[in-house]
């Protein structure tokens, strides 16, 4: 590849099934992640250079990857959101549901505060679960999410559907959808 676009970038992507268990087709991003050009031409287009945050928000783990990379791009801070008890200091918790089970997530409680926005990050948007918990983290903090992006959509999942339902006008943004 050598100019690369973003439905390029996205084939690199690579489908492993029944990983981590029977039945799941996991979406593997360490084929993109070490293609530097179509790594930063993913990063580029999953916000709008219009968007308003102050900070980028990432779930652990590979939403990380994804976040901080937006947040150096944009200039932003980013912050991490973490399984439970891996943050040192003052956290707020959230238990969610995901595809394959249940889990917590926590944030700092000095992460951002009120009147910051904050664009939320992750990999893959499958049920949904994840990406509420974030959104209802951040907004303990007092700070509001102005949108989400992913980089894969699990249409089958209606994750989408389920955030819209729980926070209505959510912008949300996926790269690709399957």
């Amino acid at each position: 590849m050598s100019t690369v676009n973003v439905k390029d970038a996205l084939e690199l992507i690579r489908e492993v099934p029944d990983f981590p268990k029977p039945g799941i087709l996991f979406q593997d991003i360490t084929p993109l992640l070490s293609h530097p050009e179509a790594f930063s031409l993913v990063i580029q287009n999953m916000f709008s250079e219009k968007s308003v945050f102050d900070y980028v928000a990432g779930m652990e783990a590979r939403g990380f990857i994804f976040a901080s990379a937006i947040a150096n791009y944009s200039s932003k801070g980013f912050i991490p959101i973490r399984k439970s008890g891996k943050l040192p200091h003052d956290t707020y918790s959230e238990n969610y549901g995901l595809e394959y089970g249940t889990d917590t997530l926590e944030i700092h409680k000095d992460a951002c505060s009120s009147g910051n926005n904050v664009l939320v990050v992750d990999d893959v948007l499958a049920t949904g679960g994840t990406a509420c918990a974030a959104i209802r983290l951040i907004e303990k903090t007092g700070a509001s999410v102005t949108s989400i992006a992913f980089v894969i959509e699990i249409s089958a999942l209606n994750g989408r559907a389920k955030i819209q339902e729980h926070f209505p006008g959510m912008q949300i943004t996926s790269l690709k959808i399957i």
